[in-house]
């Protein structure tokens, strides 16, 4: 999994569950897909007392300098769900309370347009993402135990996805170049849930950078007051870095496939953290081991986590075929749900 049901609050309500989040270029600008609500999509997104947000570094500094807000009305059985979009400059976007200036409204399953290109989409569709599950729970034990993963039950002709034929609710929004600094400009993105709270406040309930981050340094834990999804990209290094090091070291040492696994797991803790996706703006997305620039669709992410935490490569038996649907080449870029095309 990449980051389905990693918290509590999470779980408690998966429409607030961001699972994955891409990156790449689109047939007129930027895309940013934002999918939550894994396993099934049922249920839609969560009304207006919850937001989404795409925050976007401009600058390097792993603080978002533009938020993409959108809210939704109450789900029903009956209709979609109508929602509008806001875009919030400078310290307006770190702001929860800020209006922002308001870009588009729609409602869920159509394609809604503005000026210079800009188009966003939200609604059900087949989710992107696979993975095999008996892979990914070796690698994750091996990581919380300091030894190398334990594959040998595991026939890779036999190779399932643990996603086939799930479904998600996905935000997808494509950008003019333009309002991201044009063509060769550098950014970041991360993607937030959010909710209201009773004492009139809000409460950051799930983020999302790079895959499945989360899930195999299990750096969620709530006995110990470690609330990773609550807190912001800037802070990583200083919250989370010694628990990368200290994991990265010990499972790369168990692998024997690097010289020195202590410089080996200060290598990938800058890598990894901040937890931002990083991308070129205009250029083509690539999530790779030799390479991260955004990422795409049909990228391999979990081969690439894995060879980037343990320094040896681990397949898993399955290419992009196995995902529940395949990208479309045209917007929203996502496939139907179930698969349908």
């Amino acid at each position: 999994m990449s980051h389905h049901h990693d918290s509590l609050l999470a779980r408690q309500d998966p429409r607030l569950d961001i699972s994955d989040t891409y990156l790449f270029r689109g047939s007129r600008g930027t895309v940013f897909v934002v999918n939550v609500n894994p396993l099934s999509g049922d249920g839609g997104f969560h009304d207006d007392e919850s937001m989404y947000e795409i925050k976007v570094d401009t600058d390097g500094d792993a603080v978002e300098d533009i938020t993409f807000r959108f809210t939704f009305s109450a789900y029903t059985a009956y209709g979609p769900q109508a929602w509008q979009l806001r875009r919030l400059d400078g310290e307006a976007a770190a702001d929860r309370f800020a209006e922002g200036t308001p870009l588009l409204t729609g409602v869920t399953g159509e394609v809604s347009e503005g000026p210079d290109g800009l188009r966003a989409w939200a609604g059900a569709a087949g989710d992107p993402f696979w993975i095999e599950g008996s892979v990914v729970t070796a690698v994750k034990t091996g990581i919380a135990r300091g030894t190398a993963p334990d594959l040998t039950g595991f026939d890779p002709a036999r190779a399932a996805n643990l996603f086939a034929g799930t479904d998600v609710q996905a935000i997808v929004l494509e950008v003019p170049d333009e309002a991201l600094g044009g063509a060769g400009s550098r950014i970041g993105f991360w993607a937030t849930s959010v909710l209201a709270t009773d004492a009139g406040g809000w409460r950051q309930i799930n983020r999302c950078g790079n895959p499945l981050l989360n899930t195999l340094f299990d750096l969620e834990d709530s006995e110990r007051d470690i609330d990773f999804n609550a807190t912001c990209p800037a802070e990583d290094v200083q919250r989370y870095g010694p628990e990368v090091l200290r994991a990265t070291e010990r499972a790369a040492a168990a692998a024997c496939a690097v010289p020195d696994p202590a410089a080996y797991a200060g290598h990938v803790r800058d890598l990894l953290l901040p937890d931002v996706l990083r991308y070129e703006v205009g250029s083509e997305a690539r999530f790779a081991v030799d390479g991260r620039n955004g990422r795409a669709l049909t990228d391999c992410a979990p081969e690439v986590m894995f060879e980037l935490v343990l320094g040896v490569p681990v397949k898993l038996g399955l290419d992009a075929s196995a995902a529940t649907g395949v990208p479309r080449s045209d917007f929203p870029y996502l496939s139907a749900p179930g698969g349908a095309r």
